[in-house]
């Protein structure tokens, strides 16, 4: 069985190597598609060696396809009992491709209870995407956009144009976003957002994870307003324009991954999102690659020159 591991080196990026077991532990899935996130370009980046992987979709044994919530705590803590398992302080411990195996290979085992099932409308081929963009949904609830809300995205690969989709299906009517490169500009567009900012905005999600654009995503937002940062940031410190914020008495509130609320599963709701919305998949998954031309794949996918925005595996 195929797997794909991180060699820790971003010159050679991963190798695709047998294993005698699927990584994991509980249930058994057929995986259909693995996309790369920027968190495993990350991981290589940090010199990690393991198998990689945590935007996930498969089948499993009854032939039910389901979406993997790649995010999870112990399940017995305050946090988890009331839904804000991301907020579990061992869901870094079950960390896919980091503390654990992830699922970039050809089956891979989960818990049942994370394994989300998908509705018939939604193609397990298409469905790894369902995982960013239940980390985009929940910036964008966090943020209480609304149909009263303007909202505007400071940069825009994948997680800044998920969260364009979030925002216009959670009812916010006036979306722009500031994007850098002509294939994300494009990619806006599609996504029903307004490229370029005008004038200031109730909700600024920042989505670069560059001091640059959390600088700007402070210049944008509105008095009374809330920059929401769901862009990844791995300075210990940053730098803030504090005395802008202090002025407009506006909210900065850090996003991470997703959750439960209301009852309800934000992954179940992002798979929702992509079944209303083929469009979504069509704009945000640029590039395919069987699990053989890994290499490749992860080349593209850190190029932007190759106009990529989600590069999914296909075992």
């Amino acid at each position: 069985m195929k797997a794909v591991r991180s060699t820790g080196d971003l010159t050679t990026y991963v190798r695709v190597e047998d294993v005698d077991e699927p990584p994991g532990t509980g249930e058994l899935i057929d995986v259909r598609s693995a996309s790369i996130c920027s968190s495993d370009l990350m991981y290589i980046g940090y010199g990690l060696q393991r198998i990689l992987g945590h935007e996930i979709a498969g089948i499993r044994a009854d032939g039910t396809a389901v979406v993997v919530e790649a995010m999870f705590g112990c399940g017995t803590c305050d946090q988890c009992m009331t839904g804000h398992y991301n907020l579990c302080p061992t869901h870094t411990e079950r960390a896919l491709g980091v503390s654990i195996d992830g699922g970039m290979t050809e089956h891979y085992r989960a818990p049942s209870e994370r394994l989300i099932p998908l509705a018939s409308g939604l193609d397990p081929r298409n469905a790894s995407i369902v995982e960013p963009t239940a980390v985009a949904w929940h910036a964008v609830r966090l943020a209480g956009t609304s149909p009263d809300t303007t909202v505007a995205i400071v940069g825009a690969g994948g997680l800044g144009l998920l969260a364009v989709a979030s925002a216009r299906h959670q009812g916010a009517q006036h979306v722009a976003v500031e994007a850098r490169h002509p294939h994300q500009r494009g990619a806006a567009e599609r996504l029903g957002a307004i490229v370029g900012t005008d004038g200031l905005y109730d909700i600024v999600i920042e989505a670069a994870g560059t001091e640059e654009s959390l600088a700007r995503s402070t210049e944008l937002v509105a008095p009374g307003g809330t920059v929401v940062v769901l862009g990844v940031h791995t300075t210990p410190t940053l730098p803030l324009p504090w005395h802008q914020m202090f002025m407009r008495e506006a909210r900065l509130i850090p996003s991470l991954g997703y959750c439960a609320h209301a009852g309800r599963k934000e992954i179940a709701e992002a798979a929702d999102l992509l079944t209303e919305r083929p469009e979504v998949i069509d704009t945000i998954i640029t590039h395919r690659f069987p699990i053989d031309d890994a290499v490749e794949a992860f080349r593209v996918a850190n190029d932007r020159t190759t106009g990529a925005i989600r590069v999914v595996l296909e075992p």
